[in-house]
């Protein structure tokens, strides 16, 4: 079922022959450039319109009324609500403890820079609402952004044609626990337009975060400046690292369960164990047809963003795995978690046999709102990071001045800026 690349004893860079998903988001940017200019210009009436036509639903206004979260809240499936709750508390815990604290550096007598941790004051969270419906989303954007302190918390989630045009209840019900009460029925390209701009009866944001489809993607990219964003998060992703100790069960059922988000999921296994792979390519018609959802993880694992690769040994497998940089990356090895400490790029790294990918996913207490594409090479999940901004205070006295005044006149003169070097020198009569 997957496609085997046999990279052993091949000395070809792993990123020229790795799968990958054919994601134009420049071609999905000049698509929806028509909608978010009708929003900045139009207002509120562009989103309805885009509502209508991308949803299917016709609204006359996009601000879910509270009494909904409350009702959806309370018509919540108690075993849904308290894996929620769980989930809320494990992840406010891992969260709590990103926070950074200001820090102050004398850095001459008389002289400091005190690096201040402030958070973002407005953010829109957005949640997607396509294939599959996210509670735990709400969940991973909300938690990081509250535990930051960020004052203006939004919500845009699609609106739902089988909920009567409402937010799904679900993700409703997640931010009422969360005790989040902006959210608006509004999806794709125009929900960040929506927050980016603002429109009547919605406040503009400073950031958006949260994952979503190419064209919620393409939206960010081409408002980034405008608003802050997290990362271009896309499809999702898992890369899985074994050896013959794996069990093939479970990679074949880990590889199924990120391949059922999306047909274009990828889902890449490398490993030096031919016996581990010929098992896993066994087991995957058997519990591919046994699944919910057969047809869309069969998309998946087929299509050209889905493989196997065959390595030499671990260190090349390694090389693979730190090349093509997963948004998910489990290892299935002897000593998972001293082959999980020599990896560089990855989003999130799940060690053993019995740390899945869908426990990110749900209830480890990380965030699963995760660089995609590549993207791990040089960027990191959603963390309480992503809504602070360092800002440094400067304290100096006239001694701590004087010392360096010298310093900053040649510098300023070297630059051919000599106004830089003679501010300095009005302060000293000269």
């Amino acid at each position: 079922m997957l496609t085997t690349t046999d990279l052993r004893g091949s000395a070809t860079d792993p990123r020229t022959v790795l799968p990958r998903a054919a994601v134009d988001v420049g071609a999905a940017a000049e698509r929806i450039q028509p909608i978010l200019d009708g929003v900045r210009d139009r207002g509120l009436p562009a989103v309805l319109e885009a509502t209508e036509r991308f949803d299917g639903v016709r609204l006359t206004d996009v601000r879910v009324p509270k009494e909904h979260l409350h009702d959806a809240l309370e018509t919540l499936d108690p075993a849904v609500r308290e894996a929620l709750e769980t989930s809320i508390a494990r992840a406010r815990l891992v969260h709590a403890d990103q926070r950074r604290q200001d820090v102050t550096t004398q850095v001459a007598a008389g002289g400091t820079v005190t690096e201040r941790w402030v958070a973002v004051e407005r953010v829109g969270l957005y949640v997607p609402g396509g294939l599959a419906v996210y509670p735990s989303s709400v969940v991973m954007n909300v938690v990081p952004a509250q535990a930051a302190g960020v004052e203006s918390l939004a919500i845009a989630s699609p609106p739902q044609r089988e909920h009567g045009g409402r937010v799904h209840p679900a993700i409703l019900a997640a931010a009422a626990l969360l005790g989040v009460e902006e959210v608006y029925a509004v999806g794709g390209a125009q929900a960040v337009a929506m927050f980016a701009y603002g429109v009547e009866g919605v406040r503009p944001v400073d950031m958006v975060t949260g994952p979503g489809n190419i064209y919620v993607t393409a939206a960010k990219r081409s408002l980034r400046g405008l608003i802050g964003i997290d990362s271009e998060a896309g499809t999702t992703e898992i890369a899985i690292l074994a050896d013959h100790t794996a069990d093939p069960v479970h990679v074949a059922a880990d590889l199924i369960s990120q391949a059922e988000h999306d047909p274009a999921a990828a889902s890449v296994l490398v490993t030096d164990s031919t016996e581990l792979l010929d098992a896993v390519q066994r087991a995957l018609p058997r519990m591919v047809a046994a699944t919910k959802h057969t047809e869309r993880v069969t998309q998946a694992l087929t299509g050209p963003q889905s493989g196997a690769i065959l390595v030499s040994d671990l260190d090349q497998g390694l090389r693979v795995v730190n090349a093509y940089a997963a948004e998910h990356l489990e290892i299935q090895t002897e000593n998972a978690r001293e082959v999980a400490l020599r990896v560089g790029s990855a989003g999130a790294i799940f060690v053993g046999p019995y740390a899945p990918v869908s426990l990110g996913d749900y209830c480890a207490g990380s965030n699963h709102v995760l660089p995609t594409g590549g993207c791990a090479r040089h960027s990191s999940g959603l963390s309480v990071q992503t809504f602070l901004r360092g800002i440094h205070i400067v304290e100096y006295d006239q001694p701590a001045l004087a010392e360096v005044a010298g310093h900053v006149v040649a510098l300023a003169n070297a630059e051919d800026l000599p106004a830089h070097g003679e501010a300095v020198q009005a302060r000293f009569g000269r």
